[in-house]
């Protein structure tokens, strides 16, 4: 399955999920990773780690989506693309908190667990209907 179609099965599948993000920003970014072989456990704890923050902050974690047939990437994440000030501020405190790795050394800290990476950014969820609604205005 190519990446495109990968994407807009994803998509697909999580429109039902609109009433988990109601009151949140309808701009997602979608993340797929491929990892770096034996690194899998590596990486979820990092996760889990910005998760916690999320969690502390008042957030909620990132949807997590585990491969188990067809393309070729370990992980899908799914979360909001902006947060507000304020939040950001509480989940930098939690990060520090954690000792979870920031700023650069974040950069180097997930790039030791990944092969390669896509991100994009989408709006959603929605229905077609919907979307035809936003193109009248």
């Amino acid at each position: 399955m190519t990446l495109s179609k990968c994407l807009l099965a994803t998509a697909l599948a999580f429109a039902s999920i609109g009433s988990a993000f109601a009151g949140q920003n309808d701009t997602r970014m979608i993340e797929i990773y491929h990892i770096a072989p034996g690194k899998h456990v590596e990486f979820l704890k990092l996760i889990a780690q910005y998760d916690e923050a999320n969690r502390q902050a008042g957030l909620p974690p990132r949807e997590l989506y585990v491969h188990s047939d067809g393309g070729a990437w370990d992980f899908l994440l799914i979360q909001n693309e902006t947060v507000d000030p304020a939040k950001q501020a509480l989940v930098d405190a939690a990060l520090k908190k954690l000792g979870a790795p920031t700023g650069a050394k974040f950069w180097v800290a997930i790039r030791q667990t990944i092969a390669d990476h896509t991100d994009t950014v989408a709006t959603g969820p929605t229905t077609a209907g919907d979307w035809l609604k936003k193109l009248e205005n």
